[in-house]
């Protein structure tokens, strides 16, 4: 019988008795082990140091915006050095205040409006929630003024005011930040020759740095230029619906696009659901609805995937992975930091040998750089092909 079921394919049981069972190296296990203890315990310092890390995070970030724009007005106009730094300088820092001004002023425009209408926003929202109520048969619909007396509007004004205030002082601190990095930066390239005396190392240091800040820059070339493409189209639909604050949701729509998924949905969503306060008609905010969802997914899956070629060759699964484990750590920094931030990681993991196949788990084709081996040749790390015989 034992006979029979080895012939049909089983395994004999004297040799599963005699088979010695699968082990790994005890420095194996061991460094396994310590990797992930090193790693929970990063995690646990970025979280605890969140309030010190998320504004140097953002000042690293505006540096890279500041020296890919300087590079680009290098190229592009006659401007000197020194000079086009300083105008990269001051876009970026200009932008940036300006970002905080438009969302403070767009926010204060939209509840002053808000509130010279409160004689007629309560019975709009009333209409609408008995028609949703009407639409799946539900007989007794609840009112506003039910639904607003059951939240605490003290609690969210005091959250809503503690947070513009961490806001303020988080931008104060990331131009604190900022300033004493370009500073510094004066530095840096002593800094490479002085810990990398050996040319062949200081070359393969600075081909990381440059894969790096290479990475990040396309994919805020591509989110810029998709954003504007997107605010474009969705700034022309608001106006023609006549949607309040059209400049406001414009601005809003391309802030965050740089946050993935969730941006979209926020960008597709919240402008018909105000849309629905504003007008007594509920066709502006399907047309709203349908407008904005068709032109984010133009965009999505037309435009971007074409610009962003090699640039953010990251797994979609990674995306979300990372949007939700920077958002846990660092809240909207880290959710707006989120896809940089693993561009980086592909970056520096796909120059070590070692490390090598987290890149390629990371990337979204397999291989982190089509260009690797072209990378790797300038560098002298391979020998270059030999002709035949050569």
């Amino acid at each position: 019988m034992v006979q029979g079921w080895i012939d049909a394919g089983g395994t004999d049981p004297d040799d599963m008795a005699m088979k010695p069972p699968i082990t790994l190296p005890s420095s194996t296990v061991s460094r396994n082990a310590l990797v992930l203890i090193a790693v929970v315990a990063a995690g646990a310092a970025v979280y605890w140091l969140r309030g010190i890390l998320t504004p140097l995070a953002m000042a690293i970030f505006l540096m890279i915006m500041i020296d890919g724009l300087k590079r680009g007005i290098e190229t592009r106009t006659p401007v000197p050095g020194r000079w086009a730094g300083v105008a990269a300088l001051l876009l970026v820092v200009l932008g940036f205040f300006a970002s905080i001004a438009i969302i403070t002023n767009g926010a204060l425009n939209f509840f002053s409006e808000a509130s010279g209408v409160s004689t007629r926003l309560g019975p709009r929202i009333d209409q609408i929630l008995f028609d949703v109520s009407q639409l799946f048969g539900i007989d007794t619909a609840p009112t506003a003024t039910q639904l607003i007396a059951q939240l605490d509007i003290r609690a969210y004004l005091t959250q809503a005011a503690s947070q513009a205030s961490g806001v303020l002082t988080s931008a104060f601190f990331v131009l604190v930040y900022l300033g004493f990095l370009l500073a510094a930066q004066l530095g840096f390239r002593r800094k490479i020759v002085a810990l990398f005396p050996g040319r062949g190392a200081r070359a393969e240091a600075m081909g990381v740095f440059d894969r790096v800040r290479g990475g990040v820059e396309g994919y805020l070339w591509v989110q810029t230029v998709t954003g504007a493409m997107i605010c474009a189209a969705a700034w022309l639909l608001m106006r023609a619906v006549g949607l309040q604050n059209a400049e406001f949701w414009t601005f809003v729509i391309f802030v965050v696009g740089f946050i993935p998924v969730l941006g979209g949905a926020v960008a597709g969503l919240a402008p018909p659901m105000f849309a629905l306060v504003q007008f007594e008609s509920y066709w502006p905010a399907a047309i709203l609805l349908v407008g904005l969802q068709s032109i984010l997914f133009i965009s999505g899956n037309m435009i971007q995937p074409r610009m962003q070629g090699e640039n953010q060759n990251i797994d979609p699964v990674v995306v979300l992975l990372s949007l939700a484990l920077w958002g846990q750590l660092w809240g909207v920094v880290g959710m707006f930091l989120s896809t940089p931030l693993a561009v980086m990681a592909m970056a520096i993991l796909a120059e070590f040998k070692g490390s090598r196949w987290m890149a390629i788990l990371l990337s979204g084709d397999g291989a982190p750089y089509a260009d690797e081996e072209e990378a790797a040749l300038q560098r002298g790390r391979v020998n270059p092909p030999q002709p035949p015989g050569g």
